[in-house]
């Protein structure tokens, strides 16, 4: 049945039934209403829309592959020798010959951070290395020296001597979103200048066990054994991430890949460039996380938030008023999900800064105002089992206040601490753990570095005059050369 528009106003007109009227009134309206079927995208338009994007992702390659380096390091291992070589009359024979020794590799990658020759990777690449060579996209290759490594973001710089060096933008990786493009580049088995692509997977992934301070970026763009210390790119050529791990059975590629965000990046690296440190905020307090028990316990509608599980006497935190069984819910302004978002906020917080912390204490919310203190670092664990005299085998570490305190020694005294002696050292039975050296050779050991400064250089065939303190009693011991 076909009808006009014109006939069915007439009708409309003609009739004064009002149920018509409606009745009409919607036909003309879905009449009206009709979608228009869109015409099919031809093959050449399909053609030309992919030769867009393929040609979008080559230029942004081509602008970030001159800023990835290839990175190799390498380091002596001590293996098992055969028991053959420990039999009296091999050694009769041909004598000791010694521990067994080999040279390991690792290869990895490198994203050029300042145009004189400040490069990012990760600490687990250069971990433990002797010698490290960078080379760059176009061949020339350079010894990298490290300035700076933190295993808890598992962030590292290294330095070569070179200018006018490529560089990559920084990227906000705060404004990442789920399902954005993304490209990685590195040197997936030794393969440099391998690039792949993919999506962002997930934001603020923490938890895994990878490292102390987790908020990675996790990707499903191939990342396989020596992409680690690449970029992560977003389709603006930026820097959003350095690639770090992968989730995988097998060894390999399997869609789950994890990536530090820039933002952390760059504040561990100004960091370590401008102070020597990683200097990062602290309250001194433990946390963990709300379950729906503990919630309906400490009269909370919902379990957002973490609860303080204890607070350190004279910390900023009990300086600020915060006591254990306190819940805090936001801080500086964000609010607080997790543990692990927490842990991040507080350490990238400077320290003097004061902050607000929203907390929940006896089911009413407060509010208090704490000034960040510096995260105390950790001592510093030198072993010294590379040495050629009787001091071989014998680990040490800082003395600090905290350790005296352990070792009942109320004395302010300098010297490095004792933290380990291998079965093989020569200073066994006469060195113990926990001794302080305080002069070795009648020369001052105050800190690990003058310890490495004069220990270094005593010879094979010399004994060792030690001032030690054990036991809060000052004494000198010999160690009989090798």
């Amino acid at each position: 049945m076909n009808i006009t528009l014109k006939e069915i106003v007439g009708m409309m007109e003609s009739r004064s039934n009002g149920a018509v009227k409606k009745l009409i009134l919607l036909i003309v309206c879905s009449l009206i209403l009709l979608p228009v079927q869109a015409p099919a995208a031809s093959d050449n338009d399909a053609a030309e829309i992919l030769t867009k994007f393929g040609d979008a992702m080559a230029k942004v390659a081509e602008r970030v592959k001159p800023a990835v380096v290839n990175i190799s390091t390498s380091r002596t291992v001590k293996t098992q020798r055969h028991p053959f070589f420990d039999d009296p009359l091999f050694k009769r024979f041909f004598g000791d010959p010694g521990p067994q020794k080999r040279k390991v590799t690792n290869l990895g990658s490198g994203v050029i951070a300042t145009a004189d020759g400040y490069i990012l990777t990760n600490n687990h690449v250069i971990e433990g290395a002797e010698d490290i060579l960078v080379k760059l996209a176009d061949g020339r290759e350079y010894k990298g020296r490290p300035v700076g490594m933190d295993s808890r973001t598992d962030i590292a710089i290294i330095k070569i001597n070179e200018t006018n060096l490529p560089t990559i933008r920084w990227g906000e990786s705060d404004k990442l979103k789920v399902g954005a493009v993304v490209l990685a580049i590195g040197n997936p088995y030794g393969l440099s200048q391998t690039i792949t692509m993919g999506i962002v997977s997930a934001l603020g992934r923490s938890g895994i066990g990878i490292t102390d301070y987790e908020d990675f970026i996790q990707t499903d763009a191939a990342i396989n054994p020596g992409n680690s210390g690449g970029a992560l790119v977003n389709v603006n050529g930026e820097l959003i991430g350095i690639n770090t791990a992968i989730f995988s059975v097998t060894g390999g590629y399997q869609g789950i890949g994890f990536a530090i965000p820039s933002n952390m990046v760059k504040n561990v690296m100004d960091s370590i460039i401008n102070q020597g440190k990683v200097v990062r905020g602290w309250l001194g307090v433990q946390i963990q996380p709300l379950t729906a028990e503990l919630a309906k316990q400490f009269k909370l509608k919902d379990d957002k938030g973490v609860l303080l599980v204890d607070v350190v006497e004279g910390g900023p935190a009990e300086k600020g008023g915060l006591k254990s069984g306190d819940v805090i819910i936001e801080y500086d302004g964000k609010k607080v999900d997790n543990p692990f978002l927490f842990k991040n906020m507080v350490a990238a917080t400077k320290p003097g800064k004061i902050v607000e912390i929203k907390i929940i204490r006896n089911g009413n919310q407060l509010t208090a105002k704490v000034t960040t203190g510096e995260l105390p670092i950790e001592p510093q664990i030198v072993s010294s089992a590379e040495f050629i005299n009787s001091l071989k085998g014998v680990s040490i570490q800082d003395l600090t206040d905290e350790i005296l305190k352990q070792l009942g020694i109320t004395k302010k005294i300098k010297g490095v601490v004792v933290s380990n002696i291998e079965e093989s050292s020569p200073a066994l039975g006469v060195l113990m753990k926990g001794d302080i050296i305080m002069e070795a050779n009648k020369k001052t050991t105050g800190s690990v570095q003058e310890y490495n400064d004069v220990v270094s250089k005593i010879e094979k065939n010399q004994d060792i005059l030690l001032r030690i303190m054990r036991g809060g009693s000052p004494q000198y011991i010999t160690i009989p050369s090798r």
